[in-house]
């Protein structure tokens, strides 16, 4: 059978498709969950009117995002059966132990917050409220720190015993799996890619607004809650950008001591070698086992595998080499150009937001470092100012905005090439030096079989990035909502009436007259029917 079309292949695509599919959800999930916490808090500590009106805003397309990556994560436990069935009897006494602690821990504890948030606006004390969505957030991350020990637990297995009468891996320290240096490296690295992915995200579309407002000079409404987001998202970014890198360094020593074959791909470094170069660019002969072209920077990658600019690195040859004696014959090499690009992608679109998150910083600085004639009132379109009195112009303006915009693909597209680099980079193990890929896959599955179900997952998952885009686009595009005195005032206790009104808010949004009355009271009418209407402070 042709091995394009072989199962093995065909399962490897399927999964790989919805897993990158699944993981374009998860880093915003994580990172909108802590940032519209943190947006609360400034409300509640401030009672400032824009930081209100941004929780709910940006709480709103959290709530889209998390939807969507329930839906998409629900998948990903199916196709261990269907397709993987032989994975799953080796590895499911150690990897349904942090699976089961991720469902009744991390996803319930999650779920149950996050229902006590969407209805609690009107119900809850503020303080209390907050609460929620802090649990949400602790949720989210509990949920990433499971998984992501399962994954290391194939990464790098260790606490468990083979038992050679059942053939299969039986754990035997819990402990070791939730606490190896493979797991906390990978957490740290995934968690600071996730707010990297938030915080471009965020300032993608309040750059938008504030584009769009700059044109339509009339309009000031909401002025004041973009301008706040567009700073919470600058600094996220350069905050994560550079957490990123140094937790990525971190990953790549460890990367190197538990898996030399994956480091040597990433580089394209087919014979060992002293003060190993870091390649720019390669071109070469996967058979021969050499490069034809290459553009190198001498010592960086020994400098990345073991901080030592002259230390040795193991090449492509010479770890196949070493794994053939290990584990007896075979080609031990993983798809060395994915590996090769596939590393590169994800540095490359993950430090151009850290660059455009820099260059934003400075741009939009604040009040006090630009001369009087340059600083604006809140509900006002802040200058790009370069240098002193120097501000760019109206075109360089407009494509800051619009490279600001485009920000928010770059680390969904430096996520997707970094999973492909660690899953592709591990081949041809299932779970490294225990477990091949090629003895994982179900055995009674077919090659029609595995095409239908890839179709259809293709497709269903094309409808399901049409309606996300949809809804996404619509809600960002509809802006911040009219704020209701329901909200400004919520209940001093749970089930409570409204609290009294607070003096010294923020109203830099609104104005006496501007017919927000009318919106008051319609909203005083539909209270009643709230609770029928799902995600109600949303309409």
């Amino acid at each position: 059978m042709d091995l394009a079309l072989a199962p093995e292949t065909l399962a490897r695509w399927q999964f790989g498709i919805t897993t990158v599919y699944h993981f374009l959800f998860i880093p915003l999930t994580i990172s909108l969950a802590a940032l519209t916490a943190g947006l609360e808090t400034a409300w509640v500590r401030t009672g400032k009117e824009r930081y209100l009106s941004a929780t709910k805003f940006w709480g709103k397309l959290f709530l889209i995002n998390i939807a969507m990556g329930v839906v998409t994560g629900i998948v990903q436990e199916f196709q261990f059966g269907m397709n993987w069935s032989d994975y799953s009897r080796f590895v499911g006494d150690v990897f349904g132990a942090p699976l089961a602690f991720e469902a009744l821990i991390a996803f319930f504890f999650e779920s149950t917050f996050i229902g006590l948030w969407i209805f609690g606006w009107d119900k809850l004390p503020k303080k209390l409220h907050l609460a929620t969505i802090w649990m949400v957030s602790i949720g989210t991350i509990l949920s990433a720190y499971f998984i992501l020990a399962a994954n290391s637990w194939m990464q790098h297995p260790v606490g468990y015993r083979v038992n050679k009468s059942s053939g299969r891996a039986e754990l035997t320290d819990f402990w070791a799996v939730l606490t190896q240096e493979m797991t906390l490296t990978q957490m740290f690295h995934t968690l600071a890619a996730s707010f990297l992915t938030g915080g471009a995200f965020i300032v993608g579309i309040a750059a938008w607004h504030l584009g769009r407002k700059r044109r339509a000079k009339h309009d000031k409404r909401h002025i004041a809650t973009m301008k706040t987001s567009l700073r919470l998202g600058l600094v996220t970014l350069v905050v994560a950008g550079l957490l990123t890198a140094i937790s990525g360094d971190s990953l790549g020593k460890v990367m190197f001591k538990q898996q030399p074959m994956k480091m040597a791909a990433a580089e394209a470094l087919w014979e060992g070698q002293d003060a190993a170069p870091f390649s720019i660019f390669a071109y070469g002969d996967v058979d021969k086992g050499h490069n034809s072209v290459a553009f190198e920077i001498p010592g960086i990658l020994s400098f990345l595998s073991d901080n030592d600019f002259t230390s040795h690195v193991p090449g492509i040859n010479d770890t196949n080499k070493a794994e053939q004696e290990k584990y007896g014959p075979g080609d031990y090499k993983p798809n060395i150009p994915v590996a090769f690009w596939g590393f590169r992608l994800m540095i490359g679109f993950g430090m151009t937001s850290f660059a455009l998150g820099l260059a934003g910083l400075w741009l939009t600085r604040k009040k006090f470092m630009l001369p009087q004639h340059l600083r604006v009132a809140e509900d006002e379109i802040p200058h790009l100012v370069l240098w002193r009195d120097k501000v760019l112009s109206p075109r360089f303006t407009q494509l800051f905005w619009l490279a600001a915009l485009a920000t928010m693909c770059f680390p969904l597209l430096s996520n997707s090439a970094g999973w492909i680099f660690t899953e592709t980079g591990r081949q041809p193990w299932a779970v490294y030096g225990l477990f091949k890929t090629a003895d994982a896959v179900s055995p009674g599955v077919s090659q029609a079989e595995v095409i239908i179900s890839l179709s259809a997952f293709t497709l269903l998952y094309a409808v399901l990035a049409f309606i996300e885009s949809k809804l996404l686009v619509t809600y960002a595009k509809a802006g911040p909502p009219e704020l209701t005195e329901a909200d400004l005032h919520p209940p001093t206790r749970i089930g409570g009436p409204p609290g009294p009104a607070r003096t010294g808010g923020d109203t830099t949004e609104s104005s006496p007259g501007d017919g927000r009355d009318a919106a008051r009271e319609d909203a005083r009418d539909d209270d009643d029917d709230d609770a029928d209407r799902p995600m109600a402070f949303s309409y």
